[in-house]
């Protein structure tokens, strides 16, 4: 996965307050984020900020996605999606067997395992092109 440059030093510093290995794990996260929208049809720019002092990355497009350290562990971290949203409900349909939730607004990542790429991407997606319902 490559890297993209930080859109700005806020957010910069964010990553750099994160504790290794939790870093690392919170940078794959972002490539993909990155990734999967430089792949996916429709979704362009991506902006990348701080919303309560988590990275945040918005596309015209689509709904708002959080990254952090999950709050109920040293080792979880998590992708944050807007709870009013249906995406948790989709997802749970899609991918409960690869994919672990916690309630109707994050997707748990055990940082012992490998990233689930693939049901993420697409997971990814969705929220990207959530208000073309995709």
């Amino acid at each position: 996965m490559v890297e993209p440059a930080f859109q700005s030093d806020a957010v910069e510093n964010r990553f750099a307050a994160y504790a290794e290995p939790m870093r690392d794990r919170l940078l794959a996260l972002r490539a993909l984020i990155f990734e999967t929208a430089a792949a996916t049809d429709g979704v362009g720019a991506i902006e990348e900020t701080l919303k309560w002092n988590e990275p945040a990355y918005i596309a015209k497009t689509g709904t708002t996605i959080r990254i952090n350290a999950h709050k109920k562990s040293e080792t979880e971290y998590a992708l944050y999606v807007h709870c009013q949203t249906d995406l948790l409900d989709r997802y749970r349909a899609l991918y409960s067997e690869e994919l672990e939730f916690d309630g109707n607004r994050a997707i748990l990542f055990d940082g012992a395992a490998r990233l689930p790429t693939d049901p993420l991407r697409h997971c990814i997606a969705m929220a990207l092109l959530y208000h073309q319902k995709a």
